[in-house]
């Protein structure tokens, strides 16, 4: 039985349309032959700034244990992928990954005239922006308002949480915030709710109200779409129990159904590392590196990790030479990991960190931040980096 019998067969778009209104039938207008096969993109946001050197260690360099004294991982610790660079211990999960070719680490990606806040570096990564320009929408909500096929439909761009970031607003469109679609589903389905978005359809024309309501019933209806077609697929593959390996195999169970999701948003919170770093560190990124190797691997069992590319990014780095509370304090540019099963350039993408060339002891960028966004609007989003990004920027080669 092919999928659009199965999903004729189980009534689960029957069922959907039991609880819609009339007025919302428009955004519930989806041909079951239009299911997902499309590339997805999946975004991880390590938030609080990640130290990159003691996540790709340069162990092949003595000015790193120079600067390091208390916290450098040793070269017998390290997972040597080449002659000056390897993996924190805790990341052994994702040595088969790199080994299998799924895996590209970027060195030194940043941008011009950093900035060392959190908040505001974390806008301008979200963004796109210059350092000294602001921005309202995320470079993922511009890409939702351009004119790509599937953007007229909310649950283009989904972030497994509680709140949407910034850098999935547009202008005009945005992505939708959820943890558990059955939870979304309920919620929207309460008889208040319902009953508001029944009674109340006049208030769409008013300006002052109009976009609340448009905003309540594009929920309900994309609720009502994630609910049903996540219905199609339940994981066998076996996750981590932490919050962050829920997350992916929430986009997993999303991506393996058939959702006509582009673009998925991801965190993990916990990097900014004053003090005491290597412990604090060490469990994050084991939480990472297993968390994405079951991902990748459960993808890999559904033929889906062609179809998949994600990638890995924090505000920014830390300084190069530690403090004196044995962590380590903000610093500039730092390494961006590349998932995927069609990849170009698999492996280390470019040289590592030149430590003894600093910008008064921070890293100094080799590749902006934008050509990987850059390359991932045109290259897998079908996109113009232009229109999106405000400006052209160089695409890169590892897709």
């Amino acid at each position: 039985m092919n999928r659009r019998n199965f999903l004729r067969n189980t009534g689960f778009v029957a069922a959907g349309s039991l609880f819609v209104p009339a007025f919302m039938k428009p955004l519930e207008a989806m041909a079951l032959d239009e299911l997902s096969l499309y590339k997805n993109l999946v975004v991880v946001q390590l938030s609080g700034g990640n130290d990159g050197l003691n996540t790709v260690v340069p162990f092949g360099n003595d000015i790193y244990y120079q600067k390091r004294k208390s916290i450098a991982i040793q070269p017998n610790q390290v997972i040597k992928l080449n002659d000056m660079q390897g993996l924190n211990p805790n990341m052994a999960a994702l040595q088969e990954i790199y080994d299998q070719g799924w895996m590209t680490i970027i060195n030194d990606v940043g941008y011009p005239n950093p900035d060392r806040s959190h908040f505001r570096s974390m806008d301008i990564w979200q963004t796109g922006s210059d350092s000294n320009q602001f921005l309202s929408t995320g470079w993922i909500g511009r890409y939702l308002d351009s004119n790509c096929q599937t953007c007229k439909f909310p649950y283009t761009a989904i972030e497994v949480d509680d709140s949407l970031s910034l850098a999935l607003k547009g202008q005009s469109k945005k992505g939708i915030a959820l943890k558990d679609p059955n939870a979304l589903f309920r919620n929207t389905n309460d008889p208040f709710f319902k009953s508001m978005i029944q009674n109340d359809k006049d208030h769409l024309d008013e300006d002052n109200l109009g976009y609340l309501y448009k905003t309540m019933i594009e929920t309900s209806s994309s609720a009502q779409y994630i609910q049903n077609t996540s219905k199609i697929y339940q994981s066998k593959a076996t996750y981590p129990a932490t919050g962050f390996s829920n997350q992916l195999k929430t986009v997993s169970k999303f991506i393996s159904s058939g959702l006509k999701t582009r673009v998925y948003y991801v965190s993990l919170s916990g990097f900014d590392t004053h003090v005491n770093q290597t412990n604090q560190q060490g469990n994050l990124l084991k939480q990472y590196s297993e968390g994405m190797a079951a991902f990748l691997k459960d993808l890999k069992s559904n033929n889906k990790l062609e179809d998949t590319l994600v990638i890995t990014f924090s505000e920014f780095g830390r300084r190069v030479e530690q403090n004196a509370s044995n962590g380590t304090d903000h610093g500039t540019a730092n390494n961006m990991f590349v998932f995927g099963g069609r990849l170009k350039k698999k492996g280390i993408f470019n040289a590592a960190p030149n430590l003894s060339d600093l910008d008064t002891g921070d890293l100094k960028y080799q590749l902006d931040f934008r050509q990987v966004y850059g390359t991932i609007l045109d290259k897998w989003l079908d996109v113009n980096n232009a229109d999106i990004l405000n400006k052209k920027f160089n695409t890169l080669d590892f897709i």
